[in-house]
Formats: structure tokens, sequence, C-alpha cells
């Protein structure tokens, strides 16, 4: 689990490199977020929490705001999410996931960075069978049992706990993300490297050659695109 962890944590390494695109994603997230459960972070556990995520990545706050605003308006926008997966060089597997509020555009966006890959876009669920939807909180420690045993104490249905150069992994559902964080913090935890929901491959596809280069300009194509929010995939570099 932990090397599929760390090739996923790769894979997402493409939105911290341009910082107007985090503050898409997050303004986006923010304002869907504060839309359908309200703008109140207080009353809005999940709002609360994209808002910490957000204010960690150093998201302003003059674009938080912008998007809780948005949200308070009750009209703007009307983002929904979209999914695309497919195979991509070397046959690794690729997930890709968009807010838009134009799908007709998202879609032809998406398939110009497939075809230019020579990557081939498939059927809903073609790939993402083959990954695991996780939250996944990185902390501080070295008892990776004291914690499995804190979090199945609190009824957390956790999938595995990890420990590795002092840091704790712990992953579960992504159902689970707030039981598994509440719980977290009544252990005692206050600060986490990583605090997300991703999806995690089963397998790894070892790509090598040119392969690696496509790659590598295939995710930076998806990367320009603006409705692109994350992208997943299996290759091992």
């Amino acid at each position: 689990m932990g090397r599929a962890y760390q090739n996923k944590k790769d894979s997402m390494a493409k939105t911290a490199g341009a910082k107007t695109k985090v503050y898409s994603k997050y303004g986006k997230e923010i304002y869907i977020c504060a839309k359908n459960g309200g703008v109140d972070p207080d009353g809005n556990l999940a709002l609360r929490r994209l808002i910490e995520r957000a204010k960690k990545d150093q998201v302003p706050a003059h674009v938080i705001d912008r998007a809780i605003d948005k949200a308070k308006g009750g009209g703007g926008e009307d983002y929904a999410a979209t999914r695309y997966e497919g195979y991509g060089p070397g046959n690794c597997m690729i997930i890709v996931d968009c807010l838009t509020d134009n799908n007709k555009r998202t879609f032809a966006d998406v398939r110009v960075c497939f075809t230019k890959a020579n990557a081939k876009i498939g059927a809903q669920n073609s790939v993402s069978h083959l990954f695991d939807h996780l939250a996944i909180f990185v902390f501080d420690g070295d008892d990776d049992e004291a914690v499995l045993e804190a979090l199945m104490m609190a009824d957390v249905d956790v999938t595995d706990v990890e420990v590795e150069d002092g840091k704790v992994t712990v992953f579960a559902p992504h159902t689970e993300y707030n039981n598994t964080r509440t719980a977290l913090e009544e252990m005692g935890v206050t600060e986490f490297d990583e605090d997300l929901i991703a999806f995690v491959p089963q397998i790894e596809a070892p790509i090598e050659g040119e392969d690696v280069e496509v790659m590598e300009r295939f995710l930076a194509m998806l990367e320009d695109c603006d409705d692109v929010q994350n992208v997943y995939h299996n290759a091992q570099f």
C-alpha cells in the first residue's frame, strides 16, 4: 500500500506546480461544498476541513472568501463532477476527475490530451475498479499498532496503517473520511502532512523509455485543462 500511495502522491505533483491551478481547484471545490452544505464552516464540517486544507496549501484568504460569497448568492456557475478513465503510455491506467459547467467542452479538452499522448479513453469504470478510493492521513508517529487499536475502538473501518521514517499513514474507505479524522483528532493528532481522499492503484504498471516522456507530457497537458481537478494513474516511472 505504501508504494502505491507514494505513486499516487507523485501523480498529484502537477496540482502543486502552478499556483493559479491550485487556487482554481480549491475555489471550485469550496464553492460547491458551501452551496450544497451551507456557507457556515461551523455547521458544514466538510467545508471547514476543505478550508483547512486550502490554507495549508497556501490558498489566499480572498480566494476562499470569494468562493463562499458566490455560494451565498445562490446563483453562479452550476458545476458538476465528471470522471474520465482510460489507458495511457505503456498501457498504464488513468483516472481524470473534473469539475465543469460545460461537459462538452471538458470532454473535448480531455480527449485532445488523450489523443496527443496516443492514449485511449475507456468507458465508465473501465479502470477505476482497479483503484481503491481511500481517505489518506499522514502524520508524525512511530506506533502503528496503537493507532490501529485506537481507530478500531472508535469503530472506524480502517483499511491499513503503516509506519515509515517517523510517519504514520492511515488508509480508510473514502466514506470513512470524517470518522477517521475525528478519531485521529481525539487521539491528539493536530497536524497532518497529508489529509485527502484519493484513488490508489491496486497494481502498478512500470513504464520506461519513450513512454516516460510521453506520460510526463500527457500529465502536463491535463494540468493545463482548466476543468481538470485531479489525475490518478498507476504508472511506475
